[in-house]
């Protein structure tokens, strides 16, 4: 399958952002398909998103039962830690749902250590999916979320670091994290994150703007390699954006 280049749109503000990647999220799930499967991250820049999805009209309309929910990365933390992106997901918008314990699929944190917890999650991934390699005919998620740091990392790809390389694992374990915090990690792959009929990056607030410029210049960070066997569109809002520019 031939990538697709990235798309750009720009929206008035983060709640703008919340709500068109809630329409997103919804149009897919509202396909006739007997399950989907979610990847989420974590950050500042989806909180809106998650919390808007424990509303109605939104909350209603996700069909719960059918909808298996993923993490592209996690930090090596219990999930009530502060900290973790499962945690962060589950109190915002899975704990106010009727979610079927067997449809969460957090990366296992109780893991003995992050080479372990990789291990197992790419397990869980390869059993959910039904095969060892992945077919860029049949993708393994539905959609993905993915956010960038001040640093240009995503999911906990930092640059610089070895992960950026793998080519056939889905889940590798992240000793070291690039930023704060300084936290052991695991994550998937970019051939794993690209998976996916739809890769939605969110980007909010004014502290992204730089980050922002380098990527739209060219910079070779993490964030520009990754890509999707799908739709890869990159949702921003106005003060994240490094030039004004019309709503797209």
């Amino acid at each position: 399958m031939t990538k697709r280049p990235p798309k750009l749109t720009i929206v008035p503000d983060a709640d703008a952002l919340a709500q068109e990647a809630a329409t997103r999220l919804l149009a897919r799930l509202a396909e006739p398909r007997e399950r989907f499967a979610v990847g989420l991250t974590g950050g500042s820049s989806p909180e809106g998103l998650y919390r808007l999805l424990a509303t109605e009209p939104y909350r209603n309309q996700i069909p719960w039962d059918r909808v298996h929910w993923f993490w592209g990365d996690d930090r090596f933390v219990p999930q009530d830690d502060p900290r973790s992106n499962a945690g962060q997901a589950r109190r915002l918008f899975l704990d106010h749902a009727q979610v079927p314990a067997a449809n969460l699929h957090a990366i296992p944190t109780d893991a003995a250590n992050v080479d372990e917890a990789a291990r197992r999650y790419q397990a869980e991934l390869r059993e959910f999916y039904g095969a060892e390699w992945l077919d860029p005919e049949r993708p393994l998620f539905d959609l993905i979320l993915m956010g960038v740091g001040n640093d240009g990392h995503t999911a906990s790809l930092f640059p610089g670091h070895p992960q950026l390389d793998e080519t056939e694992r889905w889940a590798v374990g992240v000793p070291h994290a690039g930023m704060e915090p300084f936290v052991p990690r695991v994550t998937l792959t970019f051939p794993a994150l690209a998976s996916t009929r739809d890769m939605l990056f969110l980007v909010t607030g004014r502290g992204k703007r730089e980050i922002m410029a380098r990527l739209l210049a060219g910079a070779d960070l993490p964030a520009a390699r990754a890509h999707s066997d799908g739709d890869l569109v990159w949702l921003i809002d106005r003060e994240a954006a490094p030039v004004r520019r019309d709503v797209a």
